[in-house]
C-alpha cells in the first residue's frame, strides 16, 4: 500500500491551495486531576472486567496509531497508562483480545496544588498539566509521536532544582502459564536511565517489550531493582527532565496471522527488542524539541484540513462542567465544534499507517480484557470507526483497515468456503479463490470469523462500501484496480453464492440474520432480510460501475447483472415502513422494537439505494426512523444522526447529536455504549460532515440537513465525491459563498435552491459557464488543482 499512500499524498499535497487551518483553539481542559480509584469490582461488565470510571470518564488520551496512552495528571502519584495495539491475550472469546501494556507511575508526592490546570489541545495534540505547589510552578507535557513512534513526556519548574519523582512501571496482569492459556510474564529491569520491560503472551508465545528513557538536566539519578516487577529510577533536584517511551510486540501483519495456530502465529518474527530499542536512540539523539516540531507538523497536516465554526466564542469553563451544562438543556455551540473535531483527532491518533486500525477501543485500553475483546466487529462498529475518514478528508488513515483486510483475505476465502459448503454446498466451486472471500461479525488482529449466528453475510458487502467510497471519493483509478475492484469482485463472487432461487422467481440469502436482532428470546433467522439483500445490491452496483470504469469484461460480471435483478432488496410493509425482515407486516412485530441496531436501513447510510430518487423508500424509512427511536447507545444514535442527515432533516439530526453528547458521552469526550467505546465519536463527527455536506447522489449539496440552530456559520475542507474540497458560509441559513478545489478535474455538479442565480469564476475572477441539468442543479467543468467561487 506504500505506493498508493505516496499517490494520496500527491493529492492532498494540493490541498494547501485552499487551506483550512484555523486560528481557533479547541481544548479540552479540566481543574483537577483525574481520579484513580482503581476498578469497582462490583460492576463486571462486557465479558468480564472491573468496570473503571475513573480512567473511562477523566483521563485524557493521546496516541501515535500504534500506541494509545491515557493521562491523569496527578500531583501526588502520575498515572500514565499504556496501551499498545497489536498486544493481545486469549481475550473474551478466544479469538485473541486487546489488553493493557503497562501502568507508568511517577511518584511525584505533591499532595495539593493551586491554580491546576490539566489540558488536552487539538490544534496540536499536546497535553499539559500545570499547577503551583508551595509557590513553584510545575508544568508537564506529553505527546505521541507519530513520525518517531515515541511517546514523550517533560516535566519541568519554574525555579532550577525542584524537579523530584520516582519512576514505577508496572506490568499488569501477571499470571503464571496455565491449562487456560492466560498466562503472561514479564519483568522490570533498571539499569541507569532506562527501565526495560519485557515478557511474553502465553496464548500467542507473543514477546512484548517496552522501554523507558530518562534524561534529566541537573540533579541526580540512581536506579533500584527489588523484584521482576518493580524496578525504579529515581530523580532528585532536576531542573527538567524528559521520558520517552516506546512498546512494541513481535507481531507483523501477514496472512500467516490468520491462517496458522496460535502457537505458531509469530513463530520466527524478529524479537521487537531492536525495533524498540531504536526508537528510543533516534528519539535520545533528536532530543525533545526536535521530535516536538516533527510532531506538530506531522499532525498539523491532517488536523488542520478541516475546519467548522458555528461560533466565535469559547467558555471560560472546564470541559466537563460545559458538558454538564449541555446535558442539562444549555446548549453550547462551540462544544459541538470541539466534539466534532474530537472524533477526527481520535482517529489521527488511532489509524496510522504501519499499525492496525482502531479497534472498538480505540487505541486505548486498560484492561486485562478488553470490553468485547477490543475487535474489529463487522456488523457496524469498525465501519462507524471510518465513516469520517472520506468525507472529513483524512483519505489516508484508511490505509491501516485497508492492509489489515487484504491481510486476513485468504483466512477470509476459507471462511467463504465453509460457509457455502455449509449452506448451499452446490454452488460451491472447486477452485477455492473463485468462492470469493467473506467476514462475519468477529474480528481481532488476531482471527476472523465468517457470517453466521446473528449477522448474516450482508456483513461483507457493509464492509465493501468502504472499499467503493475509498475510490469514489479519491477517484484514484490505479486505487480502483489494485485494491477496490479486487475486493468487490471477492465479495460479490462470495454473495453470488449465498442466494437461492425461491418460488416467486427472487434469489435470497438463505440464511439471513439482521444484525443481533432477536425474537423471542433467540437470534431471529429468516431468509433474505433486508440487511443482507441490500448490502449485496449496493455491492453488486459498486462492482458494476467500477467494472465500467476499468473496462473490465469478467465473465462473472454476466452473473451479476443476472441476479441483481432478481434481490428485491427494499421492501416496505403495512405501516408503511422499511422491512426488517421479508415476513414482517408491521412495525415491530418480529424483533425487538427500538433495537440499537437499525440494519433495515444500511442501504441508506452508508449505503446509497435509498436516495432522493427513490422518495417512497426515502418516506417508509423516515417511518422506520421514528419508530426506532433516538435514544440508545452511543455508537448507535451516531447511525441515527447519520440517517436522519440523509433523510435532510436537520432539526433531527441535530438533535440525535445534542443526544449522544447528552446521553453517549463520557466527561473526557469519549462516546459510551456503555461501557466506552470509540465508534460514537467517529459515528458524531461523520454525522455532523453529513449534514454540512453531502454527494452520494450525483451532485454535491451543501448544507443538506443544516438544524435551525446553526444559523450562522461556515466550514472548510470537507470531502465530496469526485475529489472536490469544499468550503461554504452561511448566515440565517442561507449559503453565502462555496468554495471548491477540484483535485481531478472533474465534471462539478451542484444543487442548490438558489441555482439559477449562481456566479462561478476561477482564481482570476473569470467567470465560468455553467448550466443548469436538473432541479435546482447546475454544473460546470472543472479543471484539476484548480479554485472556484460561488456566490448566489
Amino acid at each position: 500500500m506504500k505506493g498508493i499512500f505516496l499517490s494520496i499524498l500527491l493529492f492532498l499535497s494540493t490541498l494547501s491551495i485552499q487551506g483550512a487551518e484555523s486560528n481557533k483553539e479547541y481544548t479540552l481542559w479540566y481543574n483537577r486531576p483525574a481520579y484513580n480509584r482503581g476498578g469497582n469490582f462490583s460492576q463486571i461488565a462486557a465479558r468480564g472486567f472491573p468496570y473503571d470510571e475513573d480512567w473511562e470518564k477523566w483521563s485524557l488520551p493521546i496516541g501515535n496509531g500504534a500506541m494509545g496512552v491515557c493521562i491523569f495528571g496527578r500531583t501526588d502519584v502520575e498515572r500514565i497508562q499504556l496501551a499498545e495495539k497489536t498486544m493481545g491475550n486469549k481475550g473474551a472469546y478466544g479469538m485473541g483480545g486487546f489488553t493493557n501494556f503497562a501502568e507508568i507511575y511517577l511518584d511525584i508526592h505533591h499532595n495539593y496544588a493551586q491554580d491546576y490546570k490539566r489540558a488536552l489541545r487539538l490544534n496540536d495534540a499536546i497535553s499539559t498539566v500545570n499547577y503551583k505547589h508551595e509557590e513553584i510552578e510545575y508544568d508537564r507535557e506529553y505527546f505521541a509521536s507519530y513520525p518517531a513512534n515515541i511517546i514523550a513526556v517533560k516535566l519541568k519548574a519554574s525555579q532550577p532544582g525542584k524537579v523530584s519523582f520516582t519512576l514505577r512501571p508496572v506490568l499488569p496482569y501477571l499470571h503464571s502459564f496455565n491449562d487456560e492459556q492466560t498466562g503472561r510474564s514479564g519483568q522490570a529491569h533498571a539499569e541507569k536511565d532506562l527501565i526495560t520491560l519485557k515478557g511474553e503472551i502465553q496464548y500467542f508465545h507473543l514477546p512484548y517489550e517496552g522501554q523507558i528513557k530518562v534524561v534529566n538536566y541537573g540533579g541526580t539519578l540512581s536506579c533500584s531493582n527489588k523484584g521482576e516487577n518493580n524496578s525504579t529510577i529515581d530523580i532528585s533536584k532536576a531542573d527538567s527532565v524528559i521520558l520517552y517511551i516506546s512498546a512494541a510486540t513481535s507481531y507483523q501483519l501477514k496472512d500467516s496471522v490468520f491462517l496458522l495456530p496460535n502457537a505458531e502465529k509469530f513463530k520466527g518474527n524478529t524479537h521487537p527488542h531492536k525495533q524498540v530499542s531504536e526508537c528510543i536512540g533516534r528519539a535520545v539523539e533528536k532530543g525533545y524539541e526536535v521530535l516536538r516540531k516533527e510532531h506538530i507538523a506531522d499532525y498539523q497536516q491532517l488536523f488542520n484540513r478541516v475546519n467548522f465554526q458555528l461560533t466565535e466564542d469559547i467558555p471560560s469553563i472546564p470541559t466537563d462542567k460545559l458538558l454538564y451544562q449541555y446535558r442539562n438543556g444549555k446548549r453550547d455551540a462551540y462544544l459541538e465544534e470541539l466534539f466534532f473535531q474530537y472524533g477526527r483527532y481520535l482517529l489521527i491518533a488511532s489509524s496510522r499507517q504501519g499499525s492496525l486500525p482502531p479497534n472498538l477501543q480505540g487505541a486505548w485500553n486498560q484492561y486485562e480484557f478488553a470490553p468485547w475483546s477490543g475487535g474489529y466487529w463487522h456488523n457496524v462498529n469498525v465501519q462507524m470507526n471510518y465513516w469520517p475518514v472520506f468525507n472529513t478528508n483524512l483519505t489516508e488513515l484508511f490505509i491501516p483497515y485497508a492492509d489489515y483486510n487484504e491481510a486476513f483475505r485468504k483466512a477470509a476465502t476459507q471462511k467463504a468456503v465453509d460457509y457455502i459448503t455449509q449452506n448451499n454446498p452446490e454452488a460451491l466451486n472447486p477452485i477455492a479463490e473463485e468462492n470469493g472471500w467473506t467476514i462475519g461479525t468477529g474480528a481481532t488482529a488476531f482471527a476472523i470469523e465468517g457470517p453466521g449466528g446473528h449477522s448474516g453475510p450482508g456483513t461483507g458487502g457493509f464492509t465493501t462500501k468502504l472499499f467503493w467510497d475509498y475510490y469514489d471519493f479519491t477517484r484514484d483509478k490505479q486505487l480502483l484496480k489494485d485494491h477496490v475492484y479486487p475486493a468487490l469482485m471477492g465479495m460479490a463472487k462470495f454473495l453470488s453464492k449465498t442466494l437461492k432461487p425461491q418460488p416467486d422467481g427472487t434469489l435470497l440469502v438463505d440464511p439471513s440474520f439482521s444484525p443481533e436482532q432477536v425474537h423471542q428470546q433467540v437470534y431471529y433467522r429468516s431468509k433474505g432480510c433486508i440487511f443482507d439483500q441490500s448490502m449485496i445490491l449496493e455491492t453488486y452496483r459498486d462492482l458494476l460501475h467500477a467494472a465500467e470504469i476499468l473496462k473490465d469484461k469478467d465473465p462473472f460480471l454476466k452473473t451479476v447483472k443476472e441476479q441483481i435483478e432478481k434481490l428485491d432488496a427494499i421492501l416496505i410493509g403495512e405501516s408503511g415502513q422499511i422491512k426488517e425482515f421479508r415476513e414482517e407486516n408491521k412495525y415491530g412485530e418480529i424483533g425487538q422494537y427500538q433495537h440499537r441496531h437499525i440494519s433495515q436501513l444500511c442501504a441508506m447510510y452508508p449505503g446509497t439505494i435509498i436516495n432522493a430518487d427513490t422518495p417512497e423508500w426515502l418516506e417508509a424509512a423516515k417511518v422506520t426512523l421514528k419508530e426506532r427511536g433516538d435514544k440508545s447507545t452511543g455508537w448507535a444514535m451516531a447511525h441515527r444522526q447519520n440517517l436522519w442527515a440523509r433523510a435532510k432533516n436537520g432539526n433531527r439530526a441535530y438533535k440525535l447529536y445534542q443526544n449522544i453528547l447528552t446521553y453517549g458521552t463520557l466527561e473526557n469526550l469519549w462516546g459510551s455504549h456503555p461501557p466506552f467505546q470509540i465508534d460514537a465519536n467517529f459515528g458524531a463527527t461523520a454525522g455532523i460532515a453529513e449534514m454540512l455536506l453531502q454527494s452520494h447522489e450525483g451532485y454535491i449539496e451543501p448544507l443538506p440537513a443544516i438544524p435551525d440552530n446553526w444559523d450562522k456559520g461556515s466550514f472548510s475542507g470537507l470531502m465530496a465525491r469526485g475529489n472536490f474540497q469544499v468550503s461554504a458560509t452561511w448566515e440565517n441559513g442561507a449559503i453565502q459563498s462555496i468554495r471548491i478545489l477540484s483535485n481531478k478535474g472533474e465534471l462539478c455538479r451542484i444543487k442548490y435552491c438558489k441555482a439559477a442565480s449562481a456566479q462561478v469564476t476561477d482564481k482570476y475572477n473569470k467567470p465560468i459557464k455553467i448550466k443548469l441539468s436538473g432541479n435546482d442543479i447546475f454544473e460546470f467543468n472543472t479543471r484539476k488543482g484548480e479554485i472556484y467561487e460561488i456566490i448566489f
